[in-house]
């Protein structure tokens, strides 16, 4: 028998992904993925790409705390973040480590001065676009066969106003 998962919440924080952290993101990688990307692109992407951002949710405590459980890629060109790269290790999704690492990549595109963000989600992948719908992105264009491992479409999601979504998020409701 099969248990269910954990929709327990687990409190990460959402920071600047280090190369310490590397290998816990290409396992992540390797989990989250089909064609997962090398560890020399994370190392263009860390060091070599000015306007590359690179994010870890990192648990905040308990037996696991300071463990990498999810990270995100990123770019900031002019006032616009594209996201590149979103994944949560499979041993904590559905425990609202996506939802934590994605309102902290928004605020931290706020504090780096982009107003509107932008990603590609498989369009298959029903519960990431629920997840990126939830914060305000919406569905806009459609890549065909934009996966190479097994041309599948991407959805083409945009978020017009991140500072609005942020404040948004972080008021409470009454």
């Amino acid at each position: 028998m099969t248990l269910p998962r954990s929709t327990q919440w687990l409190p990460v924080r959402v920071e600047q992904l280090t190369e310490g952290d590397l290998e816990a993101v290409l396992d992540i990688e390797r989990l989250s993925f089909a064609t997962p990307w090398p560890r020399d692109v994370f190392l263009r992407e860390l060091h070599g790409n000015d306007v590359a951002h690179l994010f870890v949710a990192r648990i905040v405590a308990g037996e696991q705390q300071n463990r990498v459980a999810g990270y995100s890629c990123t770019w900031v060109v002019v006032d616009e973040m594209h996201v590149t790269s979103f994944a949560v290790h499979p041993d904590f999704r559905r425990r609202h480590v996506g939802q934590q690492l994605l309102a902290g990549l928004l605020t931290h595109a706020v504090e780096l001065g982009c107003r509107q963000a932008v990603l590609e989600v498989r369009a298959s992948n029903r519960g990431a676009q629920r997840l990126y719908g939830q914060f305000g992105f919406a569905p806009v264009a459609v890549r065909e066969r934009y996966y190479a491992d097994n041309q599948e479409d991407a959805i083409v999601m945009f978020l017009d106003d991140i500072a609005a979504q942020v404040r948004r998020s972080s008021t409470p409701v009454p």
